[in-house]
């Protein structure tokens, strides 16, 4: 499955509260437009332990080698990743009601947007809100680990 030309990915750790909502400790993105498809757009931001408060880091443009220069395993090959965490998203299911419950055990939210795809796990307010229909499988978990691990190297350039 080819990567879609324009994406965007959002990958927030700190997502289950309670009465109050959760504090966030990393928020990942990154976006790539079909304006500029050889850029991918990173932006991090990290809340130091024992601070109130995510610190920005400076957002980077990389620039995407071209597919046809990098081995498929390569960790720089963007489209590869892509492509992989889009098949991976697309069979995992989603807490339902959203934001009833962190099935995945990882306090970690995952939105995910493309031409193919719509997916996001965690409610806009956080999970912590009851218990969801849906459960993943360890199966399902597994995934999900991987689908955090490709987000996180493209965002910290692993």
């Amino acid at each position: 499955m080819p990567a879609p030309s324009q994406f965007y990915v959002r990958l927030q750790r700190g997502i289950t509260g309670g009465f109050a909502p959760p504090t966030p400790s990393e928020i990942h993105q990154l976006a790539r437009s079909s304006d500029n498809p050889s850029i991918l757009s990173v932006q991090l931001a990290v809340r130091p332990d024992g601070t109130p408060q995510l610190v920005q880091k400076e957002p980077k443009s990389v620039p995407i080698p071209e597919f046809s220069t990098l081995a498929a395993d390569d960790p720089k090959n963007v489209d590869t990743r892509v492509a992989e965490l889009e098949s991976i998203l697309k069979n995992l299911p989603t807490e339902q009601p959203p934001g009833s419950e962190d099935i995945y055990g990882m306090d970690t939210s995952i939105a995910y947007g493309s031409d193919n795809l719509e997916w996001t796990n965690g409610g806009p307010g956080g999970c912590g809100h009851g218990r969801s229909e849906v459960q993943a499988t360890e199966e399902q978990k597994q995934q999900f680990k991987r689908a955090v691990e490709i987000v996180k190297g493209l965002t910290e350039g692993n």
